[in-house]
């Protein structure tokens, strides 16, 4: 009996074996085409699918072609959303993804001109509808093209290689020369070269050309609307006068450098340390002892723990010391500003010369508040 009942069994089983495995679809897939106003493909978007029932989400890239596609989409209800470079161009709600390729593209074009339809404009309005999209676009581009110009020119300047930052920004101002912030670099381009400059008609003519875009800066920052809109326009101001009023001092231009960082202290009342202490160094620099005087005075009122002010305070006083017979006789106060340095800083790096100045007026070293050593 076993010699008939074993061949069926080997048939089942070979059968079972043969039979095909089957899976249950569960996601479906999406695809479409991306073209913008001008039916060109749009290239590297990104179109999102985000779900109002499942909670899934899929961001999806565009190549080439303006193509998107994928699978593996759970069924549901989806909000879609169309961007390039983080701007949203189109959305559509409630698009519904099924086990089956679900297809949707993005023709905005033709979603403008249904809009327009829709809206019961005329063809002049649509026409003017498309001009200030296509205006908002050209703005995107520009401003894209200028900020990698501005990068370039950052990373030649902090290479020190100052004629290609300057030839960078020349060439954004052909694109557009309605930037104040493009004036304002090429401004600390042409300041920042000036040092390497060994001709002194050249490095002159650097510092000149460096004062001509600060300016040019300003012109345009003070009559931009969108400038006066924003909460720091005063601050960014006031750094654009500080730098043409550096350019003027290395332009030896002593009353315009002043004038200019007078103007950064009253557009920027919290930096007024130091924008004063600047306009110390350049009176200092130029020999003006007594006006230096009166600002390091004003620059310590404004910051009392600034040591570095009672040194040029005292350097100025200095200045003004007389001789009686072979002694040198130093302006009141002159002893008590290095002593001041020496308490606020007593490892700075004018502590040496500090301690050399007092001597040579005959004045003790402090070198800690109460404590006085004879000078050496």
């Amino acid at each position: 009996m076993r010699k008939y009942f074993i061949l069926p069994l080997l048939l089942v089983l070979a059968v079972g074996l043969s039979a095909p495995l089957a899976f249950t679809q569960t996601t479906g897939s999406v695809k479409g085409v991306c073209k913008d106003s001008d039916g060109k493909p749009i290239v590297q978007a990104e179109v999102e699918w985000s779900g109002t029932e499942t909670g899934h989400s899929y961001k999806l890239k565009t190549n080439n072609k303006g193509e998107y596609f994928s699978l593996g989409i759970v069924p549901g209800k989806y909000n879609v959303i169309l961007r390039k470079d983080g701007k949203e161009l189109f959305h559509i709600n409630g698009i519904s993804v099924s086990l089956d390729e679900t297809e949707l593209p993005f023709d905005l074009k033709k979603e403008q001109a249904a809009a327009a339809a829709g809206q019961g404009l005329t063809p002049e309005q649509a026409a003017k509808i498309k001009e200030a999209n296509e205006k908002v676009e050209n703005e995107r581009k520009t401003i894209g093209t200028l900020n990698d110009k501005l990068k370039a020119a950052a990373a030649a300047s902090d290479a020190g290689d100052f004629e290609t930052a300057i030839a960078t920004l020349n060439e954004a101002n052909q694109i557009d020369a309605t930037r104040d912030l493009i004036w304002f670099k090429l401004g600390d381009a042409y300041r920042m070269s000036g040092p390497k400059q060994t001709d002194p008609a050249e490095k002159q003519k650097r510092y000149e050309m460096a004062a001509a875009s600060y300016q040019k800066a300003i012109d345009l920052r003070t009559a931009s609307e969108a400038a006066q809109k924003d909460p720091d326009s005063n601050k960014k101001m006031a750094a654009y006068y500080n730098n043409l009023a550096d350019a003027y001092a290395k332009a030896n231009k002593v009353d315009d450098a002043v004038a200019n960082y007078n103007k950064a202290v009253a557009l920027d009342p919290a930096g007024t340390g130091g924008y004063l202490f600047n306009v110390g160094a350049v009176l200092t620099n130029a020999g003006r002892a007594d006006e230096a005087i009166a600002v390091w005075d004003k620059v310590i009122a404004a910051d009392p723990t600034k040591a570095e002010a009672y040194y040029q305070k005292g350097v100025n006083l200095l200045g003004k010391a007389t001789l009686k017979g072979d002694k040198m006789v130093a302006p009141e106060g002159t002893a008590e500003a290095f002593q001041k340095y020496l308490e606020l800083a007593p490892t700075g790096r004018f502590a040496e010369p500090a301690k050399q100045l007092l001597a040579s007026i005959g004045a003790p070293v402090e070198t800690g508040f109460g404590k006085k050593k004879p000078a050496k």
